[in-house]
């Protein structure tokens, strides 16, 4: 007896439309985040288009939030991607609605728009602790650093800065006069009227690449002139320490050899990352313990952690309009000043004040510092210290890994940081999927 197969016809029509509902399973992720944002405010999205009397009708900016939202949360940050998959993947079909906006257009609404979707991560933090889901009780945070939109070889050295300046000066120089000797003898076989001004093609190379130089070179002496003025100096020292110490060892807003500037993207900074040394932001993130959403995000182009923990959890408490009970972080955000602070508004933290497998002597003069050992060296504080990496190190994890966030597509810190709030409002929109869900 032969098999019986169900039937397949593809070049069969349909007598009835289609709805595109049916398109996907009930609680498909791009459902919940289409219906989350019908919930929320977006009024800052449509502000750049009230009353500029258009005619060419522009995408309708609901449509443009979600299909952002969604491809940030499956792992799909190229514009043009998002575009392909705007013809392909049936959930971004449903979402779109029938638009197909260029790519191009998606990656001028997503940077006109960054600081709003900031705004939106504020919003449903909110929405979350309404619904009962986050609750602030116990913050853990940790930061982790992200490769910027920017090599670490367009990088050069002060030091290389300065052999680089001297060297094009001189090549530049026996161009011009080469330049200029052709020019007498094109004069002397043509006449004068020929123009002959223009630069050649091998000089200006060299002298917009000296230019590139020269903007770097004063953006290092910039940012180390207020270095030396954050330490006490001024500009008319003569290397004399104004404590009547030791000699400084330069001049006054003179940065060291090794001080490095990027050409592509002058705010990041190299760091350490476990794949050696990149050019990077450092992204932070404030964790609730309980749901494992994120409920603040910062980003700094300075490796260190130590100055990043209050203002993190000064943003928590404003986005969620109360102040959090308990605050774990590793050693990185150690620091005198910082558990003063703690101290002070009362919040309960266990913030390690070493490395891992490593011990530090503590002087007597730092007692905050001193009570924070001793409660981490008890078996309470030890059970409790041990929940972080539980709760802040698989959010990372879902960051780089899991929707594979690992670079940023912009240039410049205040961007980045829009970017960085965008990555991290997919990724609570995503995890607060999954609790719904439960």
């Amino acid at each position: 007896m032969p098999t019986s197969f169900r039937p397949y016809a593809p070049d069969q029509s349909l007598l009835l439309p289609p709805s595109p509902r049916d398109w996907l399973p009930e609680g498909h992720l791009a459902y919940f985040i289409s219906e989350t944002v019908d919930t929320l405010d977006l009024s800052a999205f449509y502000a750049p288009y009230e009353g500029d009397g258009r005619r060419n009708q522009p995408f309708d900016p609901a449509m443009m939030v979600k299909v952002l939202l969604y491809a940030y949360a499956t792992g799909t940050f190229s514009s043009r991607r998002i575009a392909r998959k705007l013809e392909e993947d049936v959930a971004y079909r449903v979402l779109a609605a029938g638009n197909f906006p260029a790519h191009r257009t998606i990656c001028e609404f997503r940077q006109e728009h960054l600081k709003a979707f900031g705004e939106l991560f504020v919003q449903v933090v909110r929405i979350a602790r309404e619904a009962g889901v986050v609750r602030m009780g116990s913050l853990v945070v940790d930061g982790s650093k992200v490769k910027a939109s920017a090599s670490k070889h367009k990088a050069m050295s002060y030091g290389r800065m300065l052999e680089e300046e001297r060297r094009l000066q001189g090549q530049i120089a026996e161009l011009t006069a080469r330049a200029a000797a052709v020019d007498a003898t094109e004069d002397a076989e043509h006449g004068p009227q020929m123009r002959g001004d223009e630069l050649p093609a091998e000089l200006q190379r060299r002298e917009q690449r000296l230019n590139k130089i020269r903007e770097a070179k004063a953006r290092l002496e910039a940012r180390q002139a207020e270095q030396d003025r954050q330490k006490g100096r001024s500009e008319d020292d003569d290397r004399k320490s104004p404590r009547g110490g030791r000699r400084f060892a330069r001049d006054f807003g003179v940065p060291p050899d090794k001080a490095q500037d990027n050409f592509t993207d002058p705010e990041s900074r190299i760091m350490k990352t476990t794949q050696g040394f990149e050019q990077c932001y450092n992204g932070q993130i404030a964790v609730d313990e309980g749901s494992q959403m994120i409920l603040a995000t910062s980003l700094t182009n300075n490796a260190a952690d130590h100055d990043e923990l209050i203002p993190l959890l000064e943003q928590a408490q404003s986005n969620l309009e109360c102040p959090p009970q308990q605050v774990l972080a590793d050693a990185g955000y150690r620091s005198e000043a910082t558990f003063q602070t703690l101290e002070a508004r009362g919040i309960d933290a266990y913030i390690s004040v070493a490395r891992e497998g490593k011990s530090v002597a503590i002087s007597e003069a730092l007692e905050a510092t001193g009570r924070m050992a001793e409660k981490l060296a008890s078996e309470s504080g030890k059970r409790r210290y041990r929940r972080r990496k539980a709760v802040v190190e698989p959010v990372i994890g879902w960051i780089k890994s899991v929707v594979g966030f690992r670079h940023f597509s912009f240039r410049g810190q205040d961007k980045a940081m829009g970017e960085w709030a965008l990555v991290c409002l997919a990724v609570n929109l995503k995890r607060y999927h999954v609790l719904q869900a439960a």
